[in-house]
């Protein structure tokens, strides 16, 4: 299937609607987890919609000393993986099409949530996010737009801008798209060197400590709810040897836990990663509720993001995991 390729907002407000609009939102440079999204995509279109991906190096989230210069810019590969993954057209306007007049002066502002965490490392970035997404939104006028859960933060965002400004279009998240050792798809892993792969994969690996850590942790609770309540029980289950086994799950369980010991797993990892070479630098690593991004504490019930952020040489990744806390089921 080969996708049209689209530079202005006119060429693509001619074209003929029939069924619903998907729209995958994009810098270029696709990879393996942007075709996840355009797939996503033509399954919420349908086989009678029409799905659209923006290509778009949006100069207003990069601050002072970033990449904007060198983020890779591959235009026609975009194209062509586009159209393999199912899109119809590819909108790729120029920076004058998306600001006419050079960059605007109103602006959508993130509020308090865009100043957390990545917000904090790279001040004024979501506010550039979310004017770019409010201004595609419009001129690509979609039922449905997509997003990677690896931006947990930014998905988050513009949930919270469409619920907020009323914006008549679904926000569907998508999970994150790892490669055969666990490093999260993204358009910068091409910076780095063998080396800088390697240690780069603390990242996940810390993710997947903490997961595991509450995976671990929420099972001991399950079975120590299962300890018996009476004596009779208790010693009936004594005489097959399980009354030590549901004994000791008690006590692990009952031991510290929770948020912190997930965070302490994590933390592990990234510590020893500080120590290779090269080394990773740390930029934070947060255990989050998802509503406002804030820190949950050990009492914390319900859906939460461990995430992370780090640099690898001259390259800075992100990545994250969905947790529930609450329920004796393991980790999502």
């Amino acid at each position: 299937m080969t996708a049209t390729l689209l530079r202005t907002a006119a060429e693509l407000h001619a074209r003929a609607r029939t069924g619903r609009r998907a729209v995958v939102m994009t810098m270029g440079a696709l990879h393996e987890g942007h075709a996840t999204l355009i797939r996503t995509a033509r399954e919420t279109a349908g086989p009678d919609g029409e799905v659209v991906v923006t290509v778009f190096v949006n100069p207003l989230q990069f601050g002072a000393g970033e990449d904007l210069d060198r983020y890779p810019r591959t235009l026609d590969a975009d194209l062509e993986l586009a159209g393999r993954a199912g899109a119809d057209a590819v909108f790729a306007p120029s920076v004058d099409e998306v600001y006419p007049g050079g960059e605007p002066q109103v602006r959508v502002s993130a509020g308090p949530m865009g100043e957390r965490l990545e917000g904090a490392a790279r001040p004024g970035h979501f506010d550039g996010v979310l004017t770019v997404v409010a201004k595609l939104l419009h001129l690509t006028r979609p039922d449905a737009a997509l997003y990677g859960q690896k931006d947990a933060q930014q998905l988050a965002l513009i949930r919270r801008m469409v619920r907020d400004l009323n914006f008549g279009v679904e926000i569907v998240g998508v999970p994150t798209v790892r490669e055969e050792d666990g490093l999260a798809l993204s358009s910068r892993n091409r910076y780095l060197s063998a080396a800088e792969r390697r240690t780069a994969l603390a990242l996940s690996q810390a993710l997947f400590a903490g997961r595991d850590r509450h995976a671990a942790q929420q099972a001991l609770r399950a079975r120590a709810s299962e300890v018996p309540t009476t004596r009779a029980r208790a010693e009936a289950l004594s005489a097959i040897g399980e009354s030590r086994a549901a004994a000791d799950a008690h006590a692990v369980a009952t031991t510290a836990g929770g948020p912190e010991a997930v965070r302490a797993a994590a933390r592990l990892v990234l510590d020893e990663a500080a120590r290779l070479t090269p080394p990773l630098t740390l930029d934070y690593l947060a255990l989050v509720d998802p509503s406002d991004f804030t820190e949950i504490g050990d009492d914390f019930t319900g859906e939460a993001v461990l995430a992370v952020a780090a640099r690898v040489g001259t390259t800075r990744l992100i990545d994250n995991l969905p947790l529930t806390f609450g329920t004796f089921g393991a980790a999502s």
